[in-house]
């Protein structure tokens, strides 16, 4: 397994290195639902800068040039890991100051021995499925580690990061909760998804769903004529009643598998990008995994109404910066 957490040499562990200009710690992340769980646990102790914009497909993102700057600053980075953002983990790896920590959550979470290959993302290609934060008990897990390595890097306010960490948790908790019961309103048979991008997988695994396809290859491109025909054929055997699409990946192909196939085409899926504007209460990890969970239930039949009644809104201001 890859490095989990790395420091350079010297670190003690404690205080801040690089530093906001206010003199608060830097914290710089990847991702959108890895920025806003950081965003919520470092309040405004901290602050929280994510280089992948919202609504970009973070398989292929390419760190600008002037994100080296924001690296400098760092007295954290945090990336998800496993294989998902690797040209932004090698610039913090080339630009962090010395003593800064440099931590990939998702490896440090997930045991090698329960890497899901799967559809998008095989086992030839070497790049296990990374999208752990669509299931609410390793987002759990991420918060813990996320609170814990600030509770080292800046012990002063360390109590501050767990409480926020537990005001969380328990949000996060509740969200899990409700979903469990609101899926029983679906058959067992029904909580099957065929989905564009394959970000579902560790989600099924933990609540009983299961995945039987995704339209999207390991290289990002639509599908093969020869694969296209394939699902047509399972859709059909499996009586699927609908597809669910990516808001984040906009397929053709999907719409013509719809028709093919006369199931419902359901497009608004988002994998990694949160709902609503910055300061929206939805705007936020919960309201991304409660929007998701109940388009899912109710578009395979069922009712949500323990999830729509959930707060989603975020339990510290989320001030996360992106750079322009």
């Amino acid at each position: 397994m890859s490095a989990l957490v790395l420091a350079a040499c010297g670190s003690s562990g404690s205080g801040t290195q690089g530093g906001g200009d206010d003199g608060t710690m830097t914290v710089v992340t990847t991702v959108a639902p890895i920025t806003n769980i950081a965003a919520n646990i470092a309040g405004d102790k901290a602050t929280v800068i994510g280089i992948v914009p919202e609504g970009t497909n973070s398989h292929t993102f390419e760190p600008p040039p002037q994100a080296a700057a924001t690296m400098e600053k760092a007295d954290i980075v945090f990336v998800n890991g496993l294989q998902l953002e690797e040209p932004t983990f090698e610039l913090a790896e080339a630009n962090v100051q010395e003593g800064a920590t440099i931590v990939k959550i998702g490896e440090q979470v997930l045991p090698e021995s329960d890497y899901i290959y799967d559809f998008s993302f095989p086992k030839e290609d070497g790049k296990p499925n990374p999208h752990l934060w669509t299931d609410p008990t390793y987002a759990i897990k991420y918060a813990d580690v996320i609170a814990t390595t600030m509770e080292e890097k800046d012990p002063a306010n360390a109590a501050y990061y767990r409480a926020n960490h537990d005001k969380w948790v328990a949000k996060a908790t509740a969200l899990s909760d409700a979903l469990k019961a609101d899926q029983e309103s679906l058959r067992a048979d029904q909580r099957e998804l065929l989905t564009y991008h394959d970000a579902y997988a560790y989600f099924a695994k933990t609540y009983g769903w299961k995945v039987i396809g995704a339209v999207q290859p390991s290289n990002f491109e639509d599908p093969q004529p020869k694969e296209i025909a394939r699902l047509v054929d399972q859709i059909k055997a499996e009586q699927v009643p609908v597809i669910f699409g990516s808001e984040v990946f906009p397929s053709k192909v999907l719409e013509q598998i719809a028709e093919e196939t006369g199931v419902r085409y359901e497009d608004s899926l988002r994998d990694d990008d949160l709902p609503g504007a910055p300061g929206d209460p939805e705007h936020s990890w919960l309201g991304l995994m409660r929007y998701d969970y109940v388009t899912m239930i109710t578009g395979l039949g069922g009712t949500a109404t323990g999830l729509e009644a959930l707060d989603v809104s975020d339990v510290a201001p989320d001030r996360a910066e992106y750079p322009q």
